[in-house]
């Protein structure tokens, strides 16, 4: 579950074959514009998708209080598989999407003939209530930026930015009279995507706002990827206007790898069990555990990014979703490593007794060979 910092690239997947271009006609409608005239090329295609929701442990303080009293809501976590994302948009079950599809044309001896664009910004909606009423605002899409397409050798780069702001208006402090503006800060994500001449394509999340939390799906549907890090206070305050993408500047994203399916389960357990989680904060440098002290708590890492770090050497980096510390435990009651916060953090805990010793044991294991991999 290592952490992909700006610019990096996951790895190579295929893209899918359309069918063969033929003469003067594009082998899909999804493309924007036709390939160059040829015969006997290659039609490929691929797509990234990035869905942006709100996560109740996101939002801290007095922002809470219209979440908590039901005025409005959190959103339940998207699904590890996206199948069907309109109906998803339907259902108002995440705020923004960034859909990325693009195509090349290949010519039979190897050289790019033709690209372009697909896909596009999907938007949710606001629903407020108070007593027996509602309302549902529609959130405001802002232009799709799409890039000057990117040619290498034999391959192509696209790089979209999706974003805008919810249709319910916030308060904010500004400088000059009458000090108060109404206005909800922008959201957005930055795709890039790239298709090789061979069929290959890479994907990544180069850019997005500080909140809320962004999920990454391939082209297969299947989540890979989470924005390690959520700043609600930072983005209350600055994503406006020129500190945005349709300004002059973007924010660089912090991508983790998504958690294993144990860890999954193993934190709805921990979140959900019938000992309360303890909450707590850890700011950047902070150390969660150190090496040699006694400990027997377990960690789930909620929002942040943390580094362990084992008789000095740095092992391994771990995004949201990451369960740590159960060695512990399993070894005698002694911390085996020291977990360093690489971004600030909050973690939820419980004793290791709450879960099953069984499971902890397979998370152990999987931590040894994902330790022993980077070795």
């Amino acid at each position: 579950m290592a952490v992909c910092w700006p610019g990096s690239r996951k790895e190579d997947s295929p893209a899918r074959v359309v069918l063969p271009a033929r003469h003067g006609t594009p082998g899909t409608t999804l493309a924007r514009r036709h390939p160059a005239d040829h015969h006997g090329g290659m039609r490929y295609e691929s797509s990234v998708t990035s869905l942006s929701w709100i996560p109740s442990e996101a939002i801290e303080g007095s922002m809470r209080l219209p979440f908590d009293a039901g005025f409005t809501h959190y959103d339940d976590p998207p699904p590890s598989q996206l199948d069907d994302i309109e109906a998803l948009s339907a259902a108002d079950k995440f705020r923004f999407g960034n859909v990325l599809r693009a195509w090349i044309e290949v010519d039979g001896d190897g050289p790019i003939t033709g690209h372009g664009y697909s896909g596009g910004g999907l938007i949710g909606t606001t629903t407020v209530r108070l007593g027996g009423l509602h309302h549902t605002f529609q959130n405001v899409l802002l232009p799709d930026l799409q890039r000057e397409p990117e040619l290498g050798d034999r391959w192509v780069k696209f790089t979209q930015t999706v974003g805008g702001r919810t249709g319910l208006p916030a308060p904010r402090r500004v400088r000059r009279a009458p000090y108060i503006q109404w206005q909800a800060p922008l959201v957005w994500t930055t795709l890039t995507l790239t298709i090789h001449a061979d069929g290959r394509s890479q994907s990544t999340m180069t850019g997005a706002s500080t909140f809320p939390r962004h999920w990454l799906y391939d082209d297969s549907g299947k989540l890979t990827h989470k924005s390690g890090l959520t700043d609600f206070r930072d983005w209350s305050a600055n994503a406006f206007g020129r500190h945005s993408p349709w300004g002059d500047q973007d924010s660089e994203a912090l991508v983790t790898a998504v958690e294993t399916a144990l860890e999954h389960s193993l934190s709805v357990q921990l979140m959900h069990g019938a000992a309360k989680p303890r909450i707590g904060k850890l700011p950047a440098g902070g150390v969660l555990v150190r090496q040699g002290e006694p400990g027997t708590e377990v960690y789930l890492l909620l929002d942040g990014v943390i580094r362990v770090e084992r008789d000095g050497e740095r092992l391994a980096e771990y995004g949201p979703g990451a369960l740590l510390g159960e060695r512990a435990s399993l070894e005698g009651g002694t911390r085996t490593s020291t977990l360093v916060a690489v971004t600030a953090c909050r973690v939820a805990s419980v004793e290791a007794s709450e879960l099953k010793r069984d499971a902890l044991e397979e998370l152990s294991g999987g931590h040894r060979r994902e330790a022993a991999g980077r070795g």
